[in-house]
């Protein structure tokens, strides 16, 4: 990978990954235990800041692809690139859909039980942060 293009990726790769420990990994349950927050009120907030974060790394996520792409980087590099992008895009298109609509019924009011969507988006967050760390650490070793 030229080194231009490394040291666009690296740094890109870094800050989204430190977007999603702070926000998914501390924000997101730490909302649901600060006084008067109620769940409705915890859901909005959450929707807001999850709209926010998933807006930062899809911009991210075509940082690192135009600098994968321009950069000449090597297929390990390329392949977590991938890896990461369909991470994020099954979340915005399959997991996350399913969650607001989740969370809209529960807005209206309505009581559901303990749903596995949750886990679903903190699996695949998980996975996602084990990815950006590779990512990240490939794109400096090149």
């Amino acid at each position: 990978m030229n080194t231009t293009s490394a040291a666009v990726a690296g740094p890109a790769v870094f800050v989204w990954l430190g977007m999603v420990l702070a926000i998914s990994f501390l924000e997101a349950p730490l909302k649901f235990r600060a006084p008067g927050v109620t769940i409705p009120i915890g859901l909005g907030i959450g929707r807001l800041v999850f709209q926010a974060l998933n807006l930062a790394e899809a911009a991210l996520a075509g940082v690192v692809i135009l600098a994968v792409v321009v950069g000449s980087a090597p297929a390990v590099v390329t392949v977590l690139t991938v890896m990461v992008a369909v991470l994020l895009v099954g979340q915005l298109a399959v997991i996350r859909p399913r969650l607001n609509r989740r969370s809209d019924r529960i807005l209206a009011g309505e009581e559901l039980p303990r749903s596995r969507g949750h886990l679903q988006y903190v699996t695949a967050e998980i996975a996602k942060v084990v990815v950006l760390i590779a990512l990240g650490i490939s794109v400096l070793a090149k």
